[in-house]
């Protein structure tokens, strides 16, 4: 029989694989060995399971988001997130994919709405804590450039292993994005 962690593991991939809308509890309990019954015993609804599956990857980022509230953006604080963030995208990569690729059309589902309005969060923070288009445009294109490679790691044949180099790796690309380069 399937724990709660592992209906939520096997939910996660299959809603990153074949989309909310195309995913259904049937789906998941024949993948866990389980009756549908099991998979509502453990979580009410589909949207239940969803919330369990992507709402600790939304707790996360909101725990790395808080500590910058307040805080003027030096290279320290841009360091310390950037190192968070990074940790972040490798550790909740499937999240991060369902985020992009589904959450401008999972409108009025709770859990999706919390994870828009964290983006629209954190596209506003760095938006206000830059002193230019291009500082605005460069935190873009790293945060988001970051995420999307990381999500379709598969698609595009992208090695994630070994993990300390891909840490290493992205650290250094998005940490060159985001230093201020002079216009010659």
């Amino acid at each position: 029989m399937s724990s709660q962690e592992d209906l939520r593991t096997i939910a996660l991939a299959e809603f990153a694989t074949a989309g909310y809308a195309g995913t259904s509890l049937q789906r998941i309990a024949e993948l866990a060995g389980l009756s549908k019954s099991s998979v509502l015993y453990h979580y009410a609804s589909k949207e239940a399971l969803l919330e369990a599956a992507i709402g600790p990857a939304i707790d996360r980022m909101i725990a790395i988001l808080e500590p910058l509230v307040g805080l003027e953006l030096d290279d320290d604080a841009r360091t310390t997130f950037l190192e968070a963030f990074v940790d972040f995208l490798l550790d909740h990569r499937l999240e991060v994919h369902m985020f992009i690729n589904q959450g401008p059309s999972l409108v009025d589902v709770p859990v999706i709405d919390r994870a828009n309005a964290l983006v629209f969060r954190l596209a506003e923070f760095f938006s206000a804590n830059s002193a230019s288009l291009e500082e605005k445009m460069r935190f873009g294109i790293a945060l988001g450039g970051a995420a999307y490679m990381l999500c379709t790691v598969h698609s595009l044949d992208l090695p994630v292993e070994p993990r300390e180099e891909t840490r290493v790796a992205l650290l250094t690309i998005m940490g060159e994005l985001l230093a201020p380069v002079r216009i010659r």
